[in-house]
């Protein structure tokens, strides 16, 4: 039953996105961005709400005092689609940091691009990093948070891999924080495959660093073994 409830809900979400995505490209040509992150937020809560109704996958969120008022950066664990779409709730305002190869998809990708997401060529190496810090830096000063997955891709649920450096040089020269998201989407939504098993994701919000006069792969050590050491103690 798991499998049918599976393929059901992958069907709803193709669809929602598909239509919602072009609403919202049209929406977007008339509203602020942060209209459209209120719009984004509801377009993510119908696809957590539907995962809960079909495939009975839920999901419950601590740390929510260690949101800190103002822009600041949020580094997320990557090991789902699932957190792609729960980011979006949980945090405030944002804007995405992701790799440009997704503004290419039909209809999805001018929406993205509605969202002023940092839209980056991960093999560019230290021109990436700049972009990230020139463009958030701009985003942050406004109020807006900036979402980062520092592994750079989807990691295998119990994996990781040392964390790219741009997040926490953003924080570092924009004056704001950092601020750790650990949880366990990738042993309910595995990265690959179909299933969705039942239960309850667990999202952790740490509290927030400040990299005030550190090296950025200081912090990003600290964040790293602090998200791999709360999804271990979930386990």
């Amino acid at each position: 039953m798991q499998w049918i409830a599976s393929l059901a809900y992958t069907t709803f979400l193709f669809t929602w996105v598909l239509l919602f995505a072009v609403f919202f490209n049209v929406a977007s040509l008339f509203v602020p961005l942060r209209t459209r992150n209120a719009m984004a937020r509801f377009w993510a809560n119908v696809i957590l709400g539907g995962l809960k109704v079909i495939c009975r996958l839920d999901y419950r969120i601590e740390g929510r005092e260690n949101l800190p008022p103002g822009g600041h950066v949020a580094l997320w664990k990557h090991s789902s689609s699932w957190e792609t779409f729960a980011m979006v709730t949980v945090c405030p305002p944002q804007v995405w940091v992701l790799k440009r190869e997704l503004l290419w998809i039909p209809f999805v990708g001018w929406g993205i691009r509605q969202m002023h997401s940092i839209a980056i060529d991960r093999g560019s190496g230290h021109s990436a990093v700049r972009q990230v810090v020139e463009q958030g830096k701009r985003h942050i000063a406004t109020g807006i948070w900036v979402m980062v997955f520092p592994e750079g891709t989807r990691m295998a649920a119990g994996e990781t891999r040392k964390y790219g450096v741009s997040g926490a040089l953003l924080a570092r020269e924009a004056g704001c924080l950092v601020v750790p998201i650990a949880h366990d989407a990738g042993y309910y939504w595995p990265r690959r495959g179909l299933l969705k098993k039942r239960g309850t994701i667990t999202v952790v919000i740490g509290k927030p660093i400040d990299p005030a006069g550190r090296d950025p792969r200081e912090v990003n050590e600290e964040a790293q073994a602090w998200i791999e050491a709360t999804i271990a103690r979930m386990r």
